[in-house]
């Protein structure tokens, strides 16, 4: 008799992937600039609409306040992103000479951080022993699982200064445009309120799924906090026109 023989066929192989939102930085520092980019020139505009009836004034301060503004935003960006480079390069330092100075101090670390995960002495003893073998790698979980902090990435500073700098000139120039359009002040105003809290609803909702967060909850915040601080920015510069 033939002899059949059946081949079990491989299991289909499927790739996983997984999608992480790795850019937050970034999506950070856009908020910081179109957020304050869309208020205070809007605040400023509208204030001296209050003021002044000459619509070409109003547009030449708003662009003045928005170079000023850009290029002191993207230098704040600048000197933060810095500065979190440089408090990571001393503490990794420091983390680099207590693993050769107080080795038992940093293995007794290494045991309570396992013990928040529910791992015990004898299972983490292993993965001690292994990191103590590499030094660099050592010093890497250290920064990362007893400090909390992540190499920043190369260049940060600077493109973290861009895009704030970027992002504020371009939120800016919302607010600011209808009074380049309408020769009325008062018409520039009204249109200027509308087309910033529109501005402020997509740019909150963009947010919102850019993170993963509900977009419309993400929208309705944003409009209502900016919408607010555009609003006491108002008040505030007509008290201030008002007496002058």
């Amino acid at each position: 008799m033939p002899v059949h023989t059946t081949h079990a066929s491989p299991a289909p192989s499927h790739d996983h992937h997984e999608v992480h939102f790795t850019s937050s930085e970034a999506v950070r520092d856009i908020v910081i600039g179109l957020a304050d980019g869309l208020t205070v020139p809007f605040a400023l505009a509208a204030g001296l609409a209050g003021a002044i009836s000459a619509a070409h004034l109003v547009v030449t301060a708003g662009l003045a306040e928005i170079a000023a503004g850009s290029i002191a935003m993207g230098l704040g960006g600048y000197l933060a992103s810095r500065g979190d480079t440089e408090h990571f390069a001393s503490e990794r330092r420091r983390e680099e000479l207590e693993v050769v100075t107080r080795p038992e101090d940093e293995a007794a670390e290494i045991y309570e951080i396992f013990e928040q995960y529910g791992v015990d002495h004898e299972s983490a003893t292993p993965v001690l022993r292994s990191l103590q073998s590499n030094p660099k790698a050592y010093v890497d979980f250290m920064m990362r699982f007893e400090l909390g902090l992540e190499a920043p990435a190369p260049g940060r500073a600077v493109r973290s200064a861009f895009t704030i700098a970027i992002s504020y000139m371009a939120g800016g120039v919302i607010p600011l445009a209808p009074y380049m359009i309408f020769p009325n002040i008062t018409t520039a105003l009204r249109v200027s309120v509308i087309i910033t809290l529109i501005a402020l609803a997509i740019f909150g909702g963009a947010k919102g799924r850019a993170l993963g967060s509900n977009v419309f909850k993400s929208a309705l915040q944003t409009v209502a906090i900016g919408g607010l601080a555009a609003a006491a920015a108002f008040e505030l510069a007509r008290l201030l026109n008002g007496h002058v």
